[in-house]
Order: C-alpha cells, then structure tokens, then sequence
C-alpha cells in the first residue's frame, strides 16, 4: 500500500457531530438472492434482534448482476441496500468477481484454470478463472466498475470486499497465459536469463535456458521439478493473485476514494499458497477467514491463527469475516459446535485484535454446495439453540464496546513465522516428507499456552527487539541478512530459539555450504555434517525424559560457550547433543535437533526460559487451563480470560472490573464458565498477580 494511502477502518453511517459511536462490526455475508423477497423482511428483523450492524453482501452474485454480457440487474440489490440501510445495518459490498457466470465461461474458455497435468478445470463450482487470464480481468473489471459508480454514495456502504478468499482454489494455474506471466514475472525478478540460470542451478540435470521463450511453469515431469522453479511460481502465483487484487482495488480507489476495501484472506491451517504479510499493504484493513479443525490442538491452532492475522495487521484493528456458528459441510465428518464455543471461538479473535465478528453465512442455504454449513439462522429456524447464542453473541460485542480500536498488548515472546520457508521446507527431493513447518510452530505456541505465557506469532519482517524471546521453528530458508539480524538480536540481550532443519538454504533455495545451519553456524556454537531425519513411527530418546520423533542431527559442538541442555541415550546419536543453548553477548542462541510436539516441548521450554526473565501473568493454577490477551490503549488494559476446559476455572487473584461474563449473577471471586471468556478492565497501574 502507497504510503500516500492511509489505512483506515470501516466507514460507519452516522448522525453524529463527531463520527459514529465506538462498536465491535457483528454480521455475517448475506445472500439473499437465494430467497424470496418476503424473506428479506424477516432476515433484517432477526438481524436487529441478535445485534448484527454490517453484512458482506453479493459475494457470489455475478449471475445475478449481469445475466449477460449486455444485461445488468441492480433492482434487486438496490432494494436490499435500501432495507438493510433503513434498519442500520452497514453493508461490506463484494466486488462479485469470486465466480464468473455461465454465459461468460461459455463464450471464454480460456479463462479457465490448467493444472499441472494439463486438465481444464471446468465451471460448476467456483473460482474457475485464471489470475493471469486477460480476458477475465478485462470482465471483472467492468464489473467493478459498474457497481462503484453505482453505490458509491449509498449510506449503507461501509467497505468493499474485493472478490471472495482469493486463491482458494485457483492458486496454482499452468495454462499458457500463467506461462507468458511467468516469464514476464522472472524478468523483472531476474533481469537476465544468465541471472536466472544462477539462481534456478540450471547446470544440474543439463536445465540451463538460453531464451525466455524456453521457460515454463513446473508442469508435470518425469521426475521432481527444478527447486527453485518451484519456489519462484509460488511466489510468483501469490503475486499474480495480489496483482488481480491491486487492479480491482485501483478501480475501486478512483472512483470511491473514501470507501475502505479489504479482501478476506485465509489465516488457518495448512493454507499457505498467498503469502499474506506481502499482501497485508494492499488493502485498507486486513480481514480474515478462520475454520476449526477439531483435533487435539484445535483450540490451540483457532489463537495461533488468530494472533498471527493480528500481526499481519501490523497491530490495527483486522475483520474476521468468515467462520462458524457450528458445524461446517466440507470436513470427513462435520460436528456441532459444544455450548458456549460459538461466543468462546468468536471473542478469543476479538482478543487477537478484530474489532469485527461475522459468519459464514446469515441463513442457512436449502440448496448448494454449502447448504450443510451451519449459518446464524439454521434451517431450524429462529427458535433454535444456535439462533439463541448468536443473540447472546450479539448482546456481548455490545457490552465491549469500548475496546473497539484498542491494540494487543505486545507479549514478551515471540514465535518468528517466515511463509517463506514454509513454502521451500516442505519442497519435493528432501531429507523427509514428513516434515510439517506449520504444525511444528503450532507446537511451540501450545508449549507458552501450557505454561500460561503470552506470545505473539510475528511474521519475518516484523521488528524483534522489543521481544526478550525469539522462537523460530524450521526457520529453513535464512539469507545473509536475516542471519545478521538474529547475530544483532542476540548480541543485544535477546534469546533466540530455533529448531532442526534451520538455516539450511539462501533466498534461491541454494544450500548454505560448509556444514549446517549454515549462517547460524557461529551463533549457535555447533557444526551438522549429515541430516539424521527418523522414519514414521520412529523414536529417540533424551536424557531429561523426554522422546522425539521425526528427525534428529548429529550435533558437534564447537563453540565453548555451549551449554548441553539434553544429550540423546538411544538412536543412531546416543550420548550426542540433543538440546544446545549458546551465551551470545548479553543474550543467547538455543538449538533443538529433534521434534517434541506439544506434549513433550514445555518442560524445555520452561527451563529455557528460566534466565530470559519470561514469565506468566496467570496463577499457577491457570497455566495451561486459561489463555491470557491484552489489549489496551492509553492507561487501560483489557483481560481477556479464555477458559480452554470443559470445566469451571476460579481466578480470585485477578481483579478488575468484569466487561462480558457468561455467569452473570455471580460474584467474586472470579471464576470461567467451562468453555467461557471473560473480559476484565484493569488499569496498567494493577500490579500483575505474579
């Protein structure tokens, strides 16, 4: 994003002299052309009585607003723009684009996506259209332009919603117009063709190019495509998808200036093809879409995404525009939600900084692809236990008014993630398949939960030195410069940890040489000749009790301000370094060589944070039971207290004035309702309890 562009938030409707009131944004993406008009009386009814104040409106109705090339049809989004206006409800315009129509994939197949093996991806879902596709972007864009020149001055018109999760399935496309893309892509990136064939090792397997004409997408081969090919179409596929996403905002900037847009991205799980902090300035505030995977770490993972888009925001206020109310229709088996996790999963993202709360979607669908997928009104109806906590929901968001633009507190922790390296970790040809960037970063942030530490998942790039620890699992891919930075931080008092397989390739996936972790070689004090990856299934054990599995190194220390904080006793390495940690100037650099996982990691994790000063701001008996947020502004904190059991939990040694609790009448001390959130004002003068 231009500088010359500030972000901004929402443009609320007001009366007021000084701007609309402080609130939370509570909704939900409408779509009421799947209904008939008599129902669109009773939707802004019940909207009124569960608190919803802005909806996400005709996402997929291209159809709908163009039903051929020459024929447009706004009557009926005119008329539902003027009802949900007259009962005060913002609008977030969709831009429409998310899923062309029939007629135009019929009379332009060659919109439509490749994949790798050369099969069209063909209509009859959504999103089958190319990012690189001139045609579709000379279509979507006159369909940008027609809805902002007609609703730029509607009052209801609070941001735009530039498409719908780009990428979501259109993220790799091999077809002939992504080739021409990609080759004009690498010319920038590269300038040369000599330059290139450096930077992909084409002299291996006799690859060297010698015309631009000559390249192409990793396709299908006989065998595992060149690396950095690979590496440089993922972030040349991000690119393509951000610069469809530019185009569109551009569009929209020039003709309504003083509307925000944002796009919903998709922090959550193993998405990982958009790399989200490289798109996070091209919008006006950043949104999200967040699902649950049930699973031992789910709760776990819904904050690890949540607190990583709060980053990704840069700290301001971000939309969580998608998730569930219950159960979802696209996993092998989709559960209800348990009481209370509807309000427990929406304000544990208001604690991570969104100031906005909205589903997927109002009402249920009778019909579709989704019409299993839970919705604030179900097919039950109004009279429905889920209708009943949406209200709840709503009343809530009300009651927390006030925290509306308040910033997270920053933590004293921070766990480094680097999209980056999990793009290239994860890449064919490598010591092991088995390996998982994300999932092994999710473990360290489970490991501070267990231990009740705050932390922030930040994306690199983010400043460091306000952090007195660094976490940085498979920070696989580290040029010259960010080894430089670690070297810095540590030097100036912090304490860094990182994991196997780190620092192992520079920014074109070249192996550092010499032996590994390549340029953290020296400040981590030791030498890995070999990697030691295990087989599926297969453990090794270390001498401080604990057992890892998936990969080990054979460490030789050579740095004699190396600490061995655990040796392995069984496997290959037995009686080997296992767990090293590194006085660095004032501060110090840890190395674990084998994976842990979230059960194994917080006894570690605790001892290495016995001299950095970290500790928690829970009471022993929430460590692990409670997740502690912040956000504040000025001289006022807010606690947001997530019980993470099924059971009550008493916290008499946190005072403060209670903003949101489920048990209402009762009294102090204060006690989390299993599966409950409450929300306390304190002033930054109350000293911690601990």
């Amino acid at each position: 994003m231009s500088p010359a562009h500030p972000r901004s938030w929402l443009r609320w409707p007001s009366d007021r002299p000084h701007g609309p009131a402080p609130r939370l944004a509570y909704g939900a993406d409408y779509n009421p052309d799947q209904w008939p008009r008599e129902t669109w009386d009773e939707d802004v009814h019940l909207m009124r009585e569960a608190g919803v104040n802005i909806v996400s409106l005709a996402i997929f109705s291209w159809a709908r607003i163009q039903p051929a090339e020459d024929q447009w049809d706004f009557a009926w989004l005119d008329e539902i723009m003027d009802l949900l206006h007259a009962n005060g409800i913002a609008v977030d315009l969709a831009t429409a684009t998310a899923s062309p129509p029939p007629w135009l994939t019929t009379a332009h197949p060659e919109i439509l996506p490749v994949t790798a093996n050369g099969e069209t991806v063909w209509p009859g879902a959504r999103q089958h259209w190319r990012p690189t596709s001139p045609v579709f972007r000379e279509y979507a864009l006159r369909l940008v332009t027609a809805m902002a020149q007609r609703y730029a001055d509607h009052p209801a018109l609070a941001a735009w919603h530039v498409s719908n999760e780009l990428g979501c399935h259109n993220i790799y496309d091999y077809s002939d117009d992504a080739a021409t893309a990609f080759r004009d892509w690498l010319r920038r990136r590269y300038a040369t063709i000599d330059a290139l064939n450096a930077a992909w090792g084409t002299a291996f397997w006799s690859q060297r190019y010698t015309a631009w004409e000559q390249v192409l997408p990793p396709r299908l081969a006989a065998s595992h495509p060149n690396p950095t090919q690979q590496l440089d179409f993922k972030r040349f596929s991000s690119d393509a998808l951000k610069d469809h996403l530019r185009a569109e905002r551009d569009v929209l900037r020039n003709i309504t200036p003083d509307i925000p847009v944002t796009t919903n991205f998709m922090v959550m799980g193993e998405t990982k093809g958009m790399h989200y902090t490289d798109w996070a300035g091209e919008v006006d505030f950043v949104s999200n879409d967040h699902y649950v995977h049930p699973g031992p770490q789910d709760l776990d993972e819904l904050s690890f995404s949540a607190n990583l888009t709060g980053n990704i925001a840069g700290g301001l206020p971000w939309f969580l525009m998608e998730h569930s109310t219950s159960a979802v229709n696209w996993q092998p088996v989709n559960r209800a939600k348990e009481p209370g996790e509807l309000a427990r999963d929406s304000l544990l993202h208001v604690a991570h900084g969104a100031d906005a709360v909205c589903f997927f979607q109002w009402r249920q669908s009778a019909a579709g692809a989704e019409k299993y997928h839970s919705a604030m009104v179900p097919h039950a109806g109004a009279d429905s236990k889920v209708f009943r906590s949406v209200v709840e929901l709503g009343r809530t968001l009300g009651e927390l008014a006030e925290i509306a633009g308040a910033p997270r507190r920053r933590a004293s922790v921070a766990i480094l993630f680097d999209w980056e390296s999990w793009w290239a970790s994860e890449q064919d040809s490598h010591p092991s398949s088995l390996l998982r960037y994300r999932q092994e970063a999710l473990d360290w942030y489970s490991a501070l939960l267990c231990l009740g530490v705050r932390a922030d998942v930040v994306p690199r790039g983010a400043p460091l030195e306000d952090y007195r620890v660094v976490i940085a699992p498979i920070l696989h891919m580290v040029p010259e410069e960010l080894a430089k930075e670690l070297t810095s931080y540590t030097e100036a008092g912090g304490h860094l940890i990182t994991t196997y397989f780190s620092g192992i390739v520079d920014e074109n996936d070249h192996a550092w040489l010499g032996g590994y972790p390549g340029p953290l070689r020296d400040l981590l004090g030791l030498r890995i000749e070999e990697f030691a990856p295990l087989f599926d299934g297969e453990t090794v054990h270390l001498d401080d009790g604990s057992t890892g599995t998936l990969w080990t190194d054979e460490i030789t220390v050579t740095d004699p301000a190396v600490t061995v904080l655990a040796s392995y006793t069984t496997g290959a390495h037995a009686g080997r370094p296992a767990i090293t940690r590194r006085q660095a100037g004032s501060g110090s650099a840890a190395y674990v060589s084998t994976r842990l996982g979230a059960h194994g990691l917080p006894d570690i994790l605790a001892r290495l944070l016995e001299t950095t000063g970290v500790t928690s701001e829970l009471p022993p008996q929430a460590h692990g039971r409670v997740e502690l947020t912040i956000r504040g502004h000025g001289d006022t904190d807010y606690w947001f207290l997530v019980n993470r059991t099924q059971e009550p939990v008493a916290l008499p040694e946190i005072s403060g004035q209670v903003l949101a609790r489920e048990d209402e009448g009762s009294e102090e001390p204060l006690v989390l309702a299993a599966r409950g959130v409450t929300v306390v004002r304190r002033t930054t003068g109350d000293r911690p309890p601990h």
